[in-house]
């Protein structure tokens, strides 16, 4: 089982709209995906209720080990303020982590003290561990997004994506849906940007 530890201490910074779009599009590959919800307000678990019987199957975890003997993903979508011992017993059990940086100046500051963090736990500097970047809510053309760019670039880790701000994901979420989930017709544009990253997902599923 391949473990995705969605991780930004800072709350809004978009963690649940990439941990959800994660998990439905490996689920859309047939894959075995739970998700284990650590975030306060459970929005992760409430997508999850909203879901169509239909689409994929991506199951909650509530229980214990049992429930993860058939999984090939756990997708975590992990709490605001996420630290000290509490990072350190997740890093021991994932595999990558992805940081979603909200194009705020607040978001930026507490994203470089999370990532020198990071960057100091054993088994990200060993390599077991692989860090990525995604650039959430990004408008283009603008001052905010050019800056969020040079931050970006500037902490020499891997930018997995840089995703617009559209109703699109606001629409889909509402009704328990991924992009992955959606005709091409509204969501193509969208998922142009996500090639990366899914190039990525799709590599990590077949490695040894």
């Amino acid at each position: 089982m391949k473990v995705i530890l969605i991780a930004n201490p800072k709350g809004g910074s978009g963690k649940t709209t990439l941990s959800t779009n994660i998990a439905g599009y490996l689920a859309s590959r047939g894959n075995c995906v739970v998700m284990l919800d650590m975030d306060r307000q459970k929005s992760a678990s409430q997508w999850l209720a909203n879901r169509p019987f239909e689409l994929p199957f991506i199951e909650l975890l509530q229980g214990g080990r049992e429930q993860l003997s058939a999984a090939d993903w756990l997708v975590i979508d992990s709490p605001a303020g996420m630290r000290g011992r509490n990072l350190e017993y997740a890093l021991k059990l994932v595999n990558t982590v992805i940081v979603p940086i909200a194009p705020s100046l607040f978001d930026m500051h507490a994203s470089r003290e999370f990532l020198k963090i990071l960057s100091h736990e054993k088994a990200v500097r060993k390599g077991k561990i692989f860090v990525g970047l995604v650039g959430m809510r990004m408008s283009p053309h603008t001052r905010m997004a050019t800056t969020m760019e040079q931050f970006i670039d500037g902490l020499d880790l891997p930018v997995l994506a840089y995703l617009r701000e559209t109703q699109v994901y606001v629409n889909a979420a509402f009704e328990g849906k991924s992009l992955f989930d959606l005709p091409p017709s509204l969501a193509g544009q969208e998922i142009e940007q996500w090639s990366y990253l899914l190039n990525w997902l799709d590599q990590a599923e077949t490695a040894s």
